[in-house]
């Protein structure tokens, strides 16, 4: 059985593989929803852990929800603030801390401690009308001791079960239609251990989602990605699941795992790239077999560069996004270096029309 194309969603066919850029705060930075989708975009990712700080679950209900107060009107993955756990708490206790109950933090600009629990995340989830929602879960590095993979991992077998049951007690509530249902996503840790990644998809697939998510840090200590991992992963999880590899967004990366059989990714790189002057390039014109098998077919642009002061060629000559579409290279550089808001968009633009092109071609992968 090949592996899955197609994630059909209650707004709509989601055809695979996809990558979402980070719309934390209910946008992608420095760009509307429209010239989001403009690039190509066809879903995005949202914060639960930093929406219910800003602007607040009540204001994002009285704003009809994520989809109405965004504008954007295509899919909406929101994770479940597992992974803000990891990169916040785990790297420094004055931020909260982590309990079997769930996780506990205290908002920006509020004097009162919160406690997402598995239960609160996904009723959170469900009232801000996303399409994807994604099981609380215990994050860890790849190279976390074993005790405390042990740890997350039963922890994160508990709050699966947990989020499975809120979830299922909430649509029977509502009388929502399977077909109308969010998918529910779990999300699989174990760190760099064979037994605790078995252990852990072999618990989920049992209390039984829509799909699964790799989780916790993609990267071994060289920033490599840790290929044994997500290869073992995809062969564990039936071929009919979609995985979703959570945080991975380098180019090269994203090829290599569509061809292992991953179709969904999001990460904040692209974007946090794009603001720094680094942008993405195809090397010459790329073909399907070169793409999973190597990186020679992708180069960064530093705009920096002084090489680009006078260049009148646009960022890459094959592209349509409105930077290369309407200003030379130099122009962008002068932008920049002025650090005028127009960069930043421009910027974002192109490295986001890349990712979408580079999904087009590995549609033929997968």
């Amino acid at each position: 059985m090949p592996y899955p194309n197609l994630l059909k969603l209650n707004i709509g066919e989601l055809v695979l593989p996809q990558y979402l850029p980070d719309a934390t705060l209910g946008q992608v930075r420095n760009l509307s929803a429209q010239a989001t989708q403009a690039c190509g975009i066809e879903a995005v990712v949202m914060n639960t852990f930093h929406l219910v700080q800003r602007p607040g679950a009540t204001t994002v209900k009285a704003l009809g929800g994520l989809h109405q107060m965004s504008g954007w009107d295509k899919a909406i993955f929101t994770d479940s603030g597992g992974f803000q756990a990891y990169s916040l708490i785990r790297q420094n206790a004055k931020f909260g801390s982590l309990t079997d109950n769930g996780i506990s933090f205290l908002p920006s600009g509020n004097k009162r401690k919160y406690l997402l629990t598995p239960e609160k995340c996904i009723q959170l989830q469900v009232s801000f009308g996303s399409d994807v929602i994604f099981c609380l879960d215990d994050c860890t590095h790849i190279d976390d001791p074993m005790d405390e993979q042990v740890i997350s991992v039963e922890r994160t077998i508990r709050w699966a079960e947990r989020c499975r049951k809120e979830f299922d007690r909430l649509m029977d509530e509502k009388g929502t239609h399977i077909e109308e249902r969010p998918k529910l996503f779990g999300v699989v840790q174990g760190g760099q251990s064979v037994a605790l990644r078995t252990q852990c998809a072999q618990a989920l697939l049992e209390i039984g989602f829509d799909g699964y998510g790799y989780g916790g840090w993609p990267l071994d200590s060289d920033n490599q990605l840790v290929e044994d991992m997500v290869t073992l992963l995809r062969s564990l999880i039936p071929e009919q699941y979609s995985i979703h590899a959570l945080g991975i967004g380098h180019p090269p990366y994203i090829a290599r795992c569509v061809k292992i059989g991953y179709g969904l990714f999001d990460s904040a790189m692209p974007t946090r790239d794009a603001r720094h002057g680094r942008l993405y390039t195809f090397s010459g014109t790329p073909s399907i077999s070169s793409l999973p098998n190597g990186d020679d077919w992708f180069e960064y642009m530093y705009v920096n560069d002084k090489r680009h002061i006078k260049s009148s060629a646009p960022i890459e000559e094959c592209c349509g996004c409105p930077a290369c579409a309407n200003y030379s290279l130099g122009y962008i550089r002068h932008l920049f270096k002025i650090n005028d808001s127009l960069f930043q968009q421009l910027a974002t633009q192109h490295n986001l029309a890349f990712m979408a092109r580079l999904m087009k071609l590995l549609r033929q992968v997968l």
